[in-house]
């Protein structure tokens, strides 16, 4: 039991000094990240490299940039669809398009965006609203290598039946198979819904606020951070909403015991959409 403990209390320090020189060498900073879900990834990273241990993958990780993107992809694993949880687009057809048809011009963010379906699915639902043209959708991650995908906008063909069964179920207007180009065993989104998107590079847990936005989507992002995390970046998107501000957060996420928690009000409680009153 005690050769149990004192192999666990290693390991708990070994994370510790590779998060710590992680940030320190590259300004990835995970120090804050959830303990057990961070240790859970770094191990599995110690596997994949076949490495005997978690200061073998520091290591490695200080000098092989290879080794770095690697552990990366691991922490910040995407999980992700198009039209993910479709009773949240249905919502955000029925309840935040009226309040987004009352400005001149829309600018979204979406922190997170990992390799984009989010992103696509908004831009296809603000397309049949007739608001696309005004809007500009800024999608941010802190993973360069899910950037890119995202930015390409190609997934796999065999995944498109359960997409379009989530556009369907998301209230879509039109048949889905508009929207992409198949092309061998993948499908094309359609050039055009990237028009108005900007992927960019974004640290939430070192970087600040860059714009004033009407409305901001992180979703399921936040789970895998510890409390004084969670309230640092609530804390960010706060000062990134104006007034009467849309804000939506993921299913197994909520704005309750969080430092801005009394600044909104809910606008679809089960949907976890607020608006900033404060």
């Amino acid at each position: 039991m005690n050769q149990l403990k004192n192999v666990d209390d290693l390991e708990t320090i070994e994370v510790e000094l590779l998060l710590e020189a992680v940030s320190r060498q590259y300004g990835y900073d995970f120090r804050d990240y959830a303990g057990a879900s961070i240790k859970r990834r770094i191990k599995k990273t110690v596997e994949d490299e076949k490495l005997g241990s978690i200061s073998a993958l520091q290591d490695k990780v200080l000098h092989d940039p290879g080794g770095l993107n690697r552990l990366l992809k691991d922490l910040s694993i995407p999980v992700t669809s198009l039209f993910r949880d479709p009773g949240f687009y249905l919502a955000l057809r029925k309840k935040v398009v009226p309040v987004l048809r009352t400005y001149p011009f829309i600018r979204i963010w979406i922190a997170g965006c990992a390799t984009g379906e989010e992103v696509y699915s908004l831009a296809i639902l603000l397309l049949e609203e007739g608001l696309y043209e005004k809007s500009r959708i800024y999608a941010t991650d802190i993973n360069e290598a899910v950037l890119k995908k995202a930015k390409a906008a190609i997934y796999p063909l065999k995944s498109m039946k359960e997409y379009t069964k989530n556009y369907q179920q998301a209230g879509g207007k039109k048949s889905f198979s508009e929207y992409y180009t198949a092309s061998h065993d993948s499908a094309i989104l359609r050039p055009s819904l990237r028009k108005n998107v900007i992927f960019s590079y974004h640290n939430l847990v070192t970087d600040g606020s860059f714009n004033e936005f009407n409305l901001i989507l992180c979703r399921n992002v936040m789970i895998y951070f510890n409390k004084k995390l969670q309230d640092k970046v609530h804390t960010l998107f706060y000062k990134s909403l104006p007034m009467f501000g849309l804000f939506a957060v993921g299913s197994k996420e909520n704005l309750t015991f969080t430092s801005c928690e009394d600044c909104y009000e809910p606008m679809d409680k089960n949907e976890k959409i607020y608006r900033r009153i404060k």
